[in-house]
């Protein structure tokens, strides 16, 4: 079997094992979208029969075989060629966890996301206490299998973020947090903008359909894929061809439904834009967790809280809210969509104490996984460093520890790649003006598609050809910098609330 015979090979392994993971990724829409109460039992049974098939085809010693010979021959081009050794490592790290241990984290997890519901409206944190300890038990176990050099967080960590380590993500997120404690001081001691208007009643039939006009403006392709409501947002695809958003309506809060529409479309804009010549190839998959955010970011902040964005869609808001907008102008919206204000919840937090967020589930993941907390301390914990980083008091549990999904789901390691990824989106974002000189004046005349199209270019195409850091520094010339971040953050809010340099 010549090489090419043999790449041919691995390719139809590697979609094989792609349809295996896309069908479960279809299951678990339909879990969050429209699955009845009664059918979560067998459902969970039937995503971990699946998860097992599938880690079983990729940990398969024939494909392990395939994949070796094909590393060691000559003659493959470059993208193949990235694609086998990006394949071989990814191989090497899932012969780490037996299929048994997969069922069983699998049956662990789906458990979990059952009772989470079941905490959430009971607004009780003890209905959830018991299988967290199950999910916090197994990821440690997880951990420890995958292997790591410095911290057991690290193996975790490197499931979303390839190469992330725990104490450099520490002392960048300490640097963060003192930046931000200054600027957010600053900003307290100014007269606060009025954002009133913004939690009159806004139908929610009048919301969903402005939010799939802006989609369409931001080059969302409905063709290849669809908008649904659900608890918690998100986006999930199952090709470059079929990839579908969430959102959710809060008809006292305009801002809401918009921003996580407008969020979940720059994470799947970054799928639409893959190879599907490359479908099931780490060249058709997506680099890390921070850069998928930073596309996402990049879209809800840089360019949808955005003076320029709002110059071309505010009078057309105005149009439909007509009777919630009437009186206010567009440099009082402007204000009001970037105020600034501590509040509980992490999905509607501002930009900037948005961080504050992240960093206590990152600390309170690393203390959980290394073993310095346990599940039985972690609400009053959790209530403890939301006084201490945002002064808030938690009244209950809903709107506290129970009001993510990511530990129900087992993400431990996620949580750092939301704040890395908007960092990643400043710096990104900082370079497209840099290299299309009027993007300010196409965005305020409502043409997004000059963006889209350096996003295409720059970052979307390449898939996983190069690692977060190398893509940064072959977009932007430098690795990860958060200087670009905090210049943003300034130079926009010091604007917004009148600080004086």
């Amino acid at each position: 079997m010549n090489t090419q015979d043999l790449y041919n090979k691995y390719t139809l392994a590697m979609q094989k094992i792609a349809d295996v993971e896309n069908t479960i990724s279809v299951l678990g829409w339909d879990n969050q979208v429209n699955l009845p109460t009664k059918g979560a039992r067998f459902r969970a049974q039937q995503i971990a029969t699946l998860s097992g098939i599938y880690h079983e085809l990729f940990i398969d010693k024939k494909l392990g075989a395939l994949l070796q010979k094909l590393n060691e021959v000559n003659g493959l081009a470059d993208k193949p060629n990235k694609n086998v050794t990006i394949s071989l490592h990814d191989y090497q790290r899932k012969i780490k966890l037996d299929k048994a241990f997969v069922i069983r984290r699998s049956e662990i997890i789906s458990e979990a996301y059952q009772a989470w519901g079941a905490a959430r409206k009971a607004n009780d944190f003890n209905v959830f206490k018991d299988a967290l300890k199950k999910v916090v038990n197994i990821k440690r176990e997880e951990a420890e299998l995958l292997g790591y050099e410095e911290h057991p967080y690290d193996s975790l960590i490197d499931n979303f973020e390839p190469g992330g380590r725990t104490k450099v993500i520490a002392k960048l997120f300490k640097e963060v947090r003192v930046q931000l404690m200054d600027l957010v001081r600053q900003i307290r001691q100014q007269p606060q903008v009025d954002d009133s208007f913004l939690k009159k009643f806004y139908p929610k039939d009048k919301q969903w359909d402005y939010s799939l006009t802006i989609l369409k403006k931001l080059g969302y392709d409905f063709e290849a894929g669809r908008q649904d409501l659900t608890v918690h947002p998100f986006c999930t695809h199952f090709s470059p061809e079929d990839v579908r958003v969430t959102t959710r309506v809060d008809e006292h809060n305009f801002t809401d439904m918009l921003m996580c529409s407008i969020h979940e479309c720059g994470h799947a804009l970054y799928e639409q834009g893959l190879s599907s010549e490359q479908y099931g190839l780490p060249l058709g998959s997506s680099i890390s967790k921070s850069i998928h955010e930073s596309q996402a970011i990049l879209q809800e902040n840089n360019l949808g809280r955005s003076y320029d964005f709002w110059r071309t869609n505010f009078p057309t808001i105005k149009d439909i809210f007509s009777e919630q907008l009437e009186g206010v102008e567009l440099d009082t919206f402007y204000k009001a969509f970037n105020k600034v204000s501590p509040t509980l919840n992490r999905t509607k937090s501002d930009e900037l104490h948005f961080h504050f967020h992240i960093i206590i589930r990152f600390e309170l993941e690393k203390g959980l996984i290394e073993g310095s907390l346990e599940v039985d301390d972690l609400d009053q914990v959790w209530n403890a460093k939301y006084k201490e980083y945002l002064g808030l008091e938690v009244p209950d549990d809903f709107n506290g520890i129970l009001q993510d999904i990511h530990w129900a789901k087992g993400y431990f390691g996620y949580f750092p790649t939301y704040s890395l990824g908007s960092f990643y989106a400043a710096q990104f974002f900082h370079q497209a003006n840099k290299d299309i000189p009027n993007l300010k004046e196409l965005i305020a005349s409502g043409n997004n598609q000059p963006l889209l199209k350096w996003l295409r270019s720059n970052i979307h195409q390449h898939g996983r050809y190069y690692t977060g850091e190398e893509l940064c520094k072959k977009v932007t010339g430098e690795t990860l910098n958060i200087d670009y971040f905090m210049q943003y953050a300034k130079d926009k809010f010091k604007v917004i609330y009148g600080i004086k340099d």
